[in-house]
């Protein structure tokens, strides 16, 4: 028996734009909720500025300070927003959305996958077309899981786009409808056709992108924030700035939780980081809060058990949770500029959940940030890709050149790269 919706998530808007949005989460408590709340924040476009968050293993409560990201131009749909909260809660007396999975499972808590569709669209191409048909779907709350970009000769984009419906109401004729139509709207005379189906086996074979060489690998996974990365006097600047990122440990504080002391820099996702590595690690979070401080520095004070109710006593274990959680910190994306025979190509990586879940909006950030200077895209994928402690989620941009952004000169790669993660971090 559960508890009525309207008690499980309540959403308080201001009376001044200028303010947070509440979300408060009342609910029993499940593994890694908090995670997938965070997670589900960030899908719609808003940023943590403030949380508090208690649990005792049974029951979860959490308060959320939101405002909408700097990129996102999307207008937030807080009635959908509510209804995806409710929906995750384990507390909701009827769900509201009708969930449609593939096999893998049965509703009553097992591993379920939602079903995946095939958008194929062709345009006609021009600057900035692959962020406006990524606004459309993220507008209608779709999440792209793959995508395969294509332009012709004949100055024709291809777009295979591999998507989920977060209102999960795509297996319907009416939402079909719509969504076609309403791309067919918005790009008006540049879209020559617009299909949507029930994805095939042609999803498999995108899930693995092609190898990367050996040095393109070593250099995307293992470069040091101090060297090849900061180029530019003001990317040097910023990543001075993110090696102030701090991690405390005390063990003496509380009779029977772990506290850990975080500082850093604020960015986009932060407090997603930080409980998406708590998932990881499964231990799970007691209480914690998140809050800032001057100088757009966030303070988190966490404290922590493991899945069994004991604190964190061992070093390796604490080594091993602090290294990674500086990481998230420092290296939330990882953004280089390569050669691809004589193109260039842009690539960016981000760590995947445990639970086999991407980052959301990633590709709608690089998107807009090579829209905003002026760079075209002529060929993009997205795929996995297995280091040997973690997986990642790969994005591959073939870039046309130009005179106004010469691709070849060092300064407009490094413009590139300093722009791209300024948009992903949300600066």
């Amino acid at each position: 028996m559960g508890i009525p919706n309207d008690d499980v998530v309540l959403i308080q808007l201001p009376k001044d734009p200028s303010e947070p949005t509440i979300v408060t989460v009342n609910c029993p408590d499940k593994p890694g909720l908090g995670c997938d709340i965070c997670r589900t924040l960030l899908e719609f476009g808003l940023s943590i500025t403030r949380a508090d968050f208690s649990t005792d293993g049974r029951w979860c409560y959490m308060v959320f300070w939101l405002v909408p990201n700097v990129s996102n131009s999307c207008e937030i749909d807080w009635e959908s927003l509510k209804n995806r909260l409710v929906s995750m809660c384990p507390s909701c007396l009827v769900p509201f959305f009708s969930f449609n999975y593939q096999q893998g499972g049965d509703g009553n808590g097992s591993t379920t996958h939602p079903l995946i569709y095939l958008l194929k669209l062709c345009c006609l191409d021009r600057k900035g077309l692959l962020h406006d048909v990524t606004r459309i779907l993220s507008e209608l709350q779709f999440t792209i899981q793959r995508v395969k970009v294509m332009t012709t000769p004949d100055g024709r984009v291809m777009y295979l786009v591999f998507i989920t419906d977060g209102m999960e109401l795509l297996h319907t004729k009416e939402r079909r409808d719509d969504t076609r139509e309403h791309l067919i709207s918005v790009l008006k005379n540049y879209c020559i056709s617009c299909e949507l189906q029930l994805a095939g086996p042609e999803y498999e074979n995108l899930k693995a992108l092609p190898s990367l060489p050996p040095a393109v690998a070593e250099e995307l996974f293992t470069y040091e924030l101090a060297g090849k990365e900061a180029s530019s006097k003001e990317l040097k600047s910023d990543m001075m700035t993110l090696k102030k990122a701090t991690v405390t440990v005390d063990n003496l504080l509380s009779p029977a939780h772990t506290l850990l002391q975080i500082q850093c820099v604020d960015q986009k996702g932060l407090f997603y980081d930080i409980l998406r590595t708590s998932k990881d690690f499964d231990f799970q979070i007691a209480y914690g809060r998140f809050s800032s401080n001057a100088k757009s520095y966030r303070s988190l004070d966490l404290f922590i058990r493991q899945a069994n109710g004991n604190k964190i006593v061992d070093p390796n274990h604490l080594n091993a949770l602090c290294s990674r959680l500086q990481e998230e910190m420092l290296q939330p994306f990882r953004v280089i500029v390569v050669n691809r025979g004589p193109d260039t190509e842009l690539l960016v990586a981000n760590p995947v959940e445990s639970s086999g879940k991407g980052r959301p909006r990633v590709f709608y950030d690089v998107t807009l940030a090579l829209k905003m200077l002026g760079i075209c895209i002529f060929l993009a994928e997205i795929g996995r890709h297995s280091t040997c402690d973690r997986q990642w989620e790969v994005y591959r941009f073939l870039l046309d050149d130009s005179h106004e952004f010469p691709l070849t000169s060092c300064r407009a790669r490094n413009q590139l790269v300093d722009k791209v993660r300024r948009t992903l971090m949300g600066w």
